[in-house]
């Protein structure tokens, strides 16, 4: 693993002593000092993100400085000596990342999701055993959705019974896309069907033999998340790196609003900066139009006007994006099939308007600011770009279906981790 962290003895579950941590892994308290890590860090990662996605330079560096920070075990229960932080917090935190650079904001998302059916799945042993790895410094990747199958949601990737070296476990095979963070982790959770076609969760080493991760993500934004493939041959993992994923839909478990209200942070960030760089641009840089009798950009009262509507885009995604923190962290606390859906809702109402504030406020930007904002050096096109392919991970037009079925019909929400 890197930077020393180390990985424990697997095959006995052995409590992983905290203690003992690596002296350059922090263990972060509450939810303020959450807060106060993640704005220090953005103020770093914001230095070079413009430069990063020019050049696609993948941020080794970054995703340690992030990790032995503590963020990424900033969900693990108090019980396992994490601070168990309000998912209100997690948002807030992820926001804070992403406005500074939204790949690196949606690195641990997958982290954060697969911590989370640890705590909701996992027996005392796993959860023992995992959480001590994760305030280690561990990370977790992911190797979910797939490109061959006939539906985004559909699986040809398998996992059955075997026995290696005489220790009781699993084979998966099979071959995953939008692999994001695979590429920088420690484990790679992997989503595949057992013989009865129900859905496991195996968290597997990121070197295991058989496992590859290809670096061929090519899409246009989000460019430096190396999204792209793992493959799965023959690999194997223990018993006790298994989770019943599909009882996820069977039982009330928020998982599909904590997915979720992760990625909403993520595009309320790239609003956050591309407002930022908008509101800089009409001071500093953008002339007035010759017909507003101006004498600076800023003093136009058009501009002016569009700056405030912007403003209160923001403010209404982030006032939702903090409400439905609330109702995520209820449902954790008392779940049932009523907080269950509530939060669930209560994020899709989230998600619709930070969609609808990072594309809004990504274009914008050059409205007002003018032809020279459009200039390939200043890389103000990647806030754009980022909104754009991000916002794509779930369609929000299904959002609004959700909500309305819930407030007119009563039906709940479908329980999986995209609503």
């Amino acid at each position: 693993m890197a930077g020393g962290r180390r990985a424990g003895k697997m095959a006995d579950l052995a409590p992983v002593t905290v203690a003992g941590a690596t002296e350059n892994i922090h263990i972060i308290q509450s939810d303020a000092e959450a807060v106060e890590v993640a704005r220090s860090l953005a103020a770093e990662f914001a230095v070079g993100a413009a430069e990063r996605d020019r050049q696609r330079i993948l941020p080794f560096a970054e995703i340690e400085r992030f990790a032995a920070s503590g963020l990424w075990a900033i969900t693990v229960p108090r019980a396992f000596g994490g601070a168990e932080v309000s998912f209100r917090t997690v948002a807030k935190v992820i926001e804070i990342v992403s406005a500074a650079d939204p790949s690196i904001g949606q690195l641990p998302q997958n982290h954060l999701s697969v911590a989370f059916q640890i705590r909701a799945l996992g027996r005392q042993a796993q959860q023992r055993f995992f959480f001590g790895l994760i305030l280690n410094g561990m990370r977790l990747g992911n190797a979910l959705a797939e490109l061959g199958s006939k539906a985004a949601h559909q699986f040809e990737t398998t996992i059955a019974p075997a026995i290696r070296n005489g220790e009781s476990g699993y084979e998966i095979n099979g071959r995953k896309f939008y692999a994001t963070g695979a590429l920088f982790a420690d484990f790679i959770s992997v989503g595949a069907l057992d013989d009865d076609g129900r859905r496991l969760t195996a968290i597997v080493p990121r070197h295991a033999a058989g496992l590859k991760v290809i670096d061929d993500w090519s899409s246009f934004g989000q460019r430096t998340t190396a999204s792209g493939t793992v493959i799965l041959d023959r690999v194997f993992v223990p018993d006790h790196h298994v989770f019943p994923f599909y009882l996820m839909q069977e039982r009330p478990i928020p998982n599909g609003a904590v997915a979720q209200i992760i990625q909403a942070a993520i595009d309320s960030g790239i609003a956050v900066a591309a407002i930022e760089d908008t509101k800089r641009l009409v001071r500093d840089v953008a002339r007035p139009w010759r017909d507003s009798g101006s004498a600076r950009a800023s003093d136009d009262p058009y501009t002016i006007a569009a700056i405030g509507r912007l403003e209160i885009g923001l403010h209404a995604a982030q006032a939702l994006l903090d409400r439905a923190g609330g109702f995520v962290d209820r449902a954790i606390a008392a779940p049932s099939n009523q907080s269950v859906a509530e939060a669930s809702v209560a994020v899709a109402e989230a998600k619709v308007l930070t969609t609808k504030i990072a594309l809004e406020a990504s274009n914008v930007l050059f409205e007002l600011a003018g032809t020279r904002a459009t200039l390939e050096p200043h890389q103000f096109d990647r806030h754009w770009r980022n909104a754009r392919v991000h916002t794509l991970h779930d369609p929000v037009r299904w959002k609004y279906n959700v909500i309305g079925e819930w407030t007119l019909n009563a039906k709940p929400p479908p329980r999986h981790g995209l609503v």
